[in-house]
């Protein structure tokens, strides 16, 4: 099967990756709070838990609806941030075609924070009493990154603000007007 290109040689793809509670959805909040319109976010506990109502595993529906909804976001002329845990062995394959058949500028993220650190973190949200160490601990995989180098690893040493604002210049989204919708 051909590759079919998705986006223009303008749109911006990020993949925003890593455990639970590392930050992935408040840099991704930010990063469209900070961009304003035109900025898609393509979250995969909303698709996957949400829409689907379905467990994480290989071969999943969500998988192809993640891959899905981003083509679709991408040429209907918005920028894109995916945005999960993603595991690599399930959702790398996706991941790289995505990647690759985007025409503009594609930037991929892992937010690398040790194991007590998300604790610390999951306890300040919402979430806190739905799931507990024991669930973190079966979910969290230590530098889960994809294959072939491809993402920026950023540390738990970086505030959120850091991280909004390191991903906005790097992608070229800080320069970019943001659309008229």
């Amino acid at each position: 099967m051909a590759a079919v290109k998705v986006g223009t040689e303008e749109s911006r793809l990020v993949v925003l990756r890593g455990n639970s509670a590392s930050g992935k959805s408040s840099v991704a909040a930010g990063l469209r709070e900070r961009f304003g319109r035109g900025l898609a976010l393509v979250g995969q506990d909303n698709l996957r838990r949400v829409v689907l109502r379905e467990r994480d595993r290989p071969g999943a529906a969500n998988i192809g609806l993640i891959e899905l909804t981003a083509r679709y976001a991408l040429d209907a002329g918005f920028h894109v941030v995916v945005e999960g845990i993603l595991y690599a062995d399930h959702y790398g394959g996706m991941l790289a075609r995505l990647c690759a058949d985007h025409r503009g500028s594609t930037h991929a993220y892992y937010l690398d924070v040790p194991f007590a650190e998300t604790l610390a973190r999951h306890a300040t949200k919402p979430l806190a009493n739905e799931f507990g160490e024991t669930e973190l601990r079966t979910w969290y995989r230590e530098r889960d990154l994809l294959p072939g180098g491809i993402e920026t690893v950023i540390g738990a040493e970086s505030t959120l603000t850091a991280t909004i604002e390191h991903i906005m210049r790097d992608t070229g989204l800080a320069h970019l007007p943001p659309a008229d919708r």
